[in-house]
């Protein structure tokens, strides 16, 4: 049986024009800036003009991610579509796309099968343009950082100490490591130097967890970009650069509105990476979405250990966000791979190896429920080729912990195949909870770093390299260690070691280096061999993604 692509799927469903989504929505027609027919930005002030009550949040989450796959975009997509099926007022909050996996290998992020957010080829490629600008914004400061340099050095600036990378949106290996400024005085100072992918920038997290316009030039002018002979930092502040960057962050500032393949609202906006920043949309189009709808369905990167960890530590605690239930999404085929099974068999019931892999599932939940204090249910997306005993296995082995499986059917079915997920969500939503945070921030560095690798992780410890051990005393003695943490660690295990699959144990993390991110306000913790520029794979996706004469884009998923 032949399947249509996503690209296909999405071409072959007729969008309405964006003023009725808007309107679908409750957003009057004087905050909607249009983009085109199906995409607008709208206007901050219906943050602050509109006293509605906000909706509840709902989070989407997944288990350690596997090639096999896990479906949390669709799930979450799927999930609204399921919530507006049973009659609920309902909005959308996800993540921009980066050109980087588009381009790469993981695809881009609008979805999948039925359930899609769409202009599907517009959200992937380019949208309205607010990477760009956080590219721009990016390399303009880099670029006034070296021209202060070229033109006198007022401030001292240690050239070997500089912690301000440019940026593009593109896998580019060979950015990671460069030497510029080369050609003689007139061109600049030679040093070394290093290309981050845009959404591993401290920009995009700024402009993720930014409340305003005023709080972004705040956030923008504290940015470190590094430090003088004198060891003191320095600042885009300090380089009066702030109020230029948030002229060209202005309009990116304000969420994207879209709509899913059946007309439900959704906010598509803002996108850093959850393995090397953290890994959430912004709180900008959470809470605009919350003003809007009585259920707000928001997702977060990667696995729970990752994106949940860094929603609930980082996101919620600077917003003042309560989720009301999260969905922690699972395969069975990506359960049979933590069991180890190769991709190629995972179409053979294998209980044995699905028993194996299953505590990488209970993991995640367990830390949801009983570290968050969050009610929480279990979404399968099913495949044909899972058998009844091994979906009943799941569902015994998550019974056991108390919590709720649910088939979700979203891929083939949209919205129709949500419904039961969504009838267990609105029933989660009304469940008493108490949210915790997984550690406090007055714990000193080091504790909450150990903190969090016991009780979310399951290792045993942290071993500080002596670099870093110089980095937590430095940022310590700034007065920067009352501040979140975002680890910067594979997606692929709860250690730091990619091939540790399932629920490892008695593994410990190794820090290797502890920098600031003051602009967001948390300090990155990076680990294991983690890098902030990633690299095409041997066959990159963009060898198969072409254009017709007459404008139609093929080969895109």
């Amino acid at each position: 049986m032949a399947y249509l692509t996503d690209i296909e799927i999405a071409q072959s469903v007729e969008m309405q024009p964006i003023s009725k989504i808007a309107d679908k929505a409750g957003i009057d027609e004087r905050y909607v800036e249009h983009y085109g027919k199906y995409k607008a930005k709208v206007d901050l002030s219906l943050l602050t003009e509109s006293d509605r009550k906000e909706g509840k949040l709902i989070l989407v989450t997944a288990i350690t991610p596997t090639p096999a796959g896990e479906g949390k975009t669709t799930t979450t997509i799927g999930l609204a579509d399921g919530l507006s099926k049973i009659g609920k007022n309902v909005m959308v909050a996800l993540r921009e796309p980066s050109l980087g996996p588009v381009f790469g290998v993981k695809g881009g992020a609008a979805g999948g099968g039925y359930a899609q957010v769409v202009p599907m080829e517009d959200i992937n490629l380019h949208f309205t343009g607010d990477f760009h600008a956080i590219g721009a914004a990016n390399n303009l400061l880099a670029a006034m950082l070296d021209n202060h340099i070229y033109q006198g050095n007022a401030l001292g600036i240690d050239p070997r100490r500089i912690t301000w990378h440019r940026c593009v949106d593109m896998n580019d290996r060979q950015l990671r490591f460069v030497v510029d400024g080369l050609g003689g005085r007139v061109n600049g100072t030679p040093r070394e130097d290093s290309y981050d992918i845009t959404v591993a920038s401290e920009i995009m997290a700024v402009l993720c967890l930014a409340n305003s316009l005023h709080d972004l030039k705040e956030r923008l002018s504290r940015i470190i970009v590094g430090y003088t002979y004198d060891e003191k930092p320095v600042t885009a502040g300090d380089l009066k650069a702030h109020g230029a960057m948030a002229a060209l962050l202005k309009d990116a500032l304000k969420p994207n509105l879209v709509q899913t393949l059946e007309g439900t609202p959704a906010f598509v906006h803002g996108g850093p990476f959850a393995n090397i920043a953290h890994g959430c949309n912004s709180v900008i189009a959470t809470k605009m979405a919350m003003k809007l709808g009585d259920y707000t369905v928001t997702e977060a990167g990667f696995g729970a250990d990752l994106g949940a960890e860094k929603f609930l530590d980082i996101k919620c605690r600077y917003a003042g966000l309560t989720p009301s239930a999260v969905v922690v999404v699972a395969t069975v085929r990506a359960l049979k791979m933590h069991g180890g099974v190769p991709k190629t068999e995972l179409g053979t019931e294998n209980l044995d190896a699905l028993g194996v892999g299953l505590p990488n599932l209970l993991r995640h939940v367990s830390n949801i429920r009983d570290v968050y204090g969050l009610p929480t249910v279990v979404a399968v997306n099913r495949f044909p080729t899972d058998t009844d005993a091994e979906v009943a296995l799941v569902i015994e082995k998550c019974k056991e912990l108390g919590v709720n499986v649910v088939l979700s059917d979203v891929w083939a079915k949209g919205g129709e195949g949500g419904v039961a997920l969504a009838e267990e969500v609105v029933r989660l939503c009304e469940t008493p909870s108490e949210f915790k945070f997984s550690y406090e921030l007055d714990l000193p560095i080091k504790e909450k770093i150990e903190t969090l690798v016991k009780r979310v992780y399951r290792g045993t410890g942290v071993t500080i390299q002596p670099a870093a051990e110089k980095q937590i005393a430095q940022l310590t003695a700034l007065g920067f260690d009352k501040l979140p943490i975002c680890v910067a660690k594979t997606q692929y295990s709860f250690s730091d070691d990619p091939s540790k699959l399932g629920a490892p144990e008695n593994f410990t993390v190794t820090v290797k280096n502890v920098k600031v991110s003051a602009g967001a306000g948390f300090l990155v913790i990076l680990t294991g061999d983690i890098m902030t520029m990633p690299g095409l794979p041997k066959v990159p996706a963009a060898e198969k993604i072409d254009v017709s004469d007459d404008g139609v884009i093929t080969g895109l998923f």
